[in-house]
C-alpha cells in the first residue's frame, strides 16, 4: 500500500498509509483465484465471503463489494486500515504458499472507502419488541448492537467516555486510523436505530441490575481492557512516567497534541523510552515523535522476531526514526532531586529455551547501562476495569478480573454476555469484532427462548 514519506509524515497526524487507485485495485482483485474451498475465509475471525467482495472489486463494482463486506463486517473501513490480516485472511492465502498473497486488507480499505453506499444495504427485521442494553461502544459492543438491530431488537449502547468508539477513539492514534473513519462507521451503526448514551457509566451512573429491571432482556458487556499495568521497578511514580493507555487517550481522544486550543496538555520531552513491543508501543513510540522528540527508542526484551506487533508497523516506525533496543530489558527508572526522569538503567539480555508463550525465554546477560532520557512510556499490556465487574454481583471472573465465558460469549448469569477485551485480555479489533457476532447470534437464541417460556408458563 502507498504511503506518504516518512520526513514529511513523522511531523504530523495525518494518515500514513494513502491506499490503492483503481487501477491498483482491480489489478490486484483480477490475481484472485475464487478457490471453491477458500482458506483466507476460514482465516477471517467475522467469516467475511472474502472470494465474492474482491470478485465485485475486479468486475468495478464498488458499491456491491460494500454491500457484500457489511453482511458479515459492520467496520470495513476500520478492519481495512488497523486489522492484522497478515496474520489471519491474508496469511491464509493459497497464492502467500509460493508467492504473494492477495493483499486482502488494502482491498477491503478500498471497497469501504470507494463503495459510497446510501441508506441501508441489507434488509432489516421488524421490529420484534425486545431491548438488548449494549456496554462500551468499541469494536466488539458495535457488532452486537448493529446485528441485534438487524435482526429487529432496539438496542442502547451505553459509553462511558465522552465520545463513541471505544478502544478505536481513545488508543489508536490519528496517523492509523482517522477520527473521520471512526464515526462514518459509527454514524452507520446508528442509521440501524442504534441509540447511544455517552457519558454513561455503568456500575456507576447505573447498574446492571437497574438495567434488567428498565426491561432490557439480556445485556451486552464489552468494556475493554483499560486497566494499565505495572513492571513492579524503582521510579514508576516518577513526574513524566505515563503509561500508554493514559498517553494515547490524552491525545487521540482528548487532542493533547493541538494544546492549548485544547485544554488537556500532554508532557513534550526531547528522549522518550517505550516499554513495550506491541502495537500500542509502536503508537506511542510514533506519537512521541509527532509531538517533537529527538529521539525515542523502543525498549524491548526479545528480538524483533518474537514482536507481537504487526510486521508493517514495526517498518513504519523504524522508517521515520524510531530506535529500536532489543534484548533490553529496564530495571529502574531514574529520576533527579526534584522527581523528574533523567535515565531508564537497563539489563542487556540473552534469549534462552522457549517458554508457555512460544517465545524465546529471555535472561540477563550480566550487561548493565542507561539510556539517557527524560520521559518513559509503559505499554506492557493492560488489564480488566475493575469498576463493572466489581458491581455485578455472582459474576464470574478469571485472571486479572476478566469475565469468564462460553464460546458464545455466555457468562455464568442469566441474560449476561460479554466478549472483546474483558472476556479475552488485550486483542486485536476483528477478533473482538468476531466474538461479537457469536455474542448477538447467542443473545438472539436466549431473548427468543425467554419468549417461548413466557407463553408456554
Amino acid at each position: 500500500m502507498r504511503t506518504r514519506k516518512p520526513e514529511i509524515r513523522k511531523h504530523d497526524f495525518k494518515e500514513v498509509s494513502i491506499g490503492m487507485t483503481e487501477s491498483q485495485a482491480v489489478k490486484e482483485a483480477s490475481r484472485c483465484l475464487q478457490c471453491k474451498k477458500p482458506h483466507c475465509v476460514s482465516g477471517c475471525p467475522v467469516e467475511i465471503n472474502i472470494p465474492a467482495f474482491i470478485a465485485a472489486i475486479r468486475d468495478k463494482d464498488y458499491p456491491g463489494s460494500l454491500n457484500i463486506l457489511r453482511q458479515y463486517n459492520l467496520l470495513p473501513a476500520i478492519c481495512g486500515r488497523v486489522c492484522p490480516q497478515e496474520k489471519q485472511c491474508q496469511g491464509s492465502c493459497i497464492l502467500g504458499k509460493k508467492g504473494v498473497p492477495i493483499s486482502i486488507g488494502a482491498l477491503e480499505r478500498f471497497a469501504a472507502d470507494n463503495g459510497n453506499v446510501d441508506g441501508e444495504p441489507m434488509t432489516k427485521k421488524r421490529s420484534n419488541g425486545q431491548k438488548v442494553a449494549v456496554v462500551g461502544s468499541g469494536p466488539a459492543g458495535l457488532t452486537v448492537a448493529a446485528d441485534l438491530a438487524r435482526l429487529g431488537y432496539k438496542i442502547t449502547i451505553f459509553e462511558a467516555l465522552h465520545e463513541a468508539g471505544g478502544v478505536l477513539t481513545y488508543g489508536i492514534p490519528e496517523f492509523r486510523l482517522p477520527k473521520k473513519i471512526i464515526q462514518q462507521e459509527i454514524d452507520y451503526v446508528k442509521s440501524l436505530g442504534v441509540e447511544m448514551r455517552l457519558n454513561w457509566v455503568v456500575g456507576r451512573t447505573q447498574t446492571v441490575e437497574e438495567l434488567f429491571e428498565e426491561g432490557y432482556k439480556a445485556i451486552f458487556i464489552g468494556v475493554g481492557a483499560g486497566t494499565p499495568k505495572y513492571m513492579g521497578i524503582p521510579g514508576e511514580n516518577l513526574n513524566n512516567v505515563y503509561f500508554a493507555s493514559e498517553f494515547l487517550t490524552r491525545v487521540n481522544l482528548m487532542r493533547a497534541d493541538q494544546f492549548p486550543k485544547y485544554d488537556t496538555p500532554v508532557k513534550r520531552a526531547k528522549k522518550v523510552a517505550i516499554i513495550g513491543g506491541g502495537n500500542v508501543a509502536m503508537d506511542s513510540a510514533r506519537t512521541a515523535l509527532r509531538l517533537g522528540a529527538e529521539k525515542v527508542y523502543i525498549v524491548y526484551r526479545r528480538t524483533a522476531d518474537e514482536m507481537p506487533s504487526r510486521l508493517e508497523e514495526i517498518d513504519h516506525a523504524k522508517e521515520e526514526g524510531v530506535i529500536m533496543k532489543f534484548l533490553t530489558s529496564p530495571k529502574e527508572i531514574l529520576g533527579d532531586d526534584k522527581g523528574k526522569v533523567t535515565g531508564l538503567k537497563c539489563d542487556g539480555m540473552v534469549l534462552c529455551e522457549p517458554d508457555k508463550s512460544g517465545r524465546r525465554r529471555p535472561e540477563c546477560s550480566g550487561e548493565e547501562f542507561v539510556l539517557k532520557v527524560d520521559q518513559v512510556i509503559m505499554a506492557i499490556g493492560q488489564s480488566s476495569n475493575p469498576i463493572l465487574v466489581k458491581s455485578v454481583k455472582g459474576l464470574g471472573l478469571w485472571g486479572e478480573g476478566y469475565i469468564e465465558v462460553d464460546e458464545d460469549g455466555q457468562s455464568n448469569l442469566p441474560g449476561i454476555f460479554a466478549g472483546g477485551d474483558i472476556a479475552t485480555g488485550a486483542a486485536t479489533v476483528i477478533s473482538a469484532m468476531g466474538a461479537g457476532k457469536r455474542a448477538a447470534r447467542a443473545i438472539d437464541v436466549y431473548v427468543k427462548g425467554l419468549k417461548k417460556s413466557a407463553v408456554t408458563g
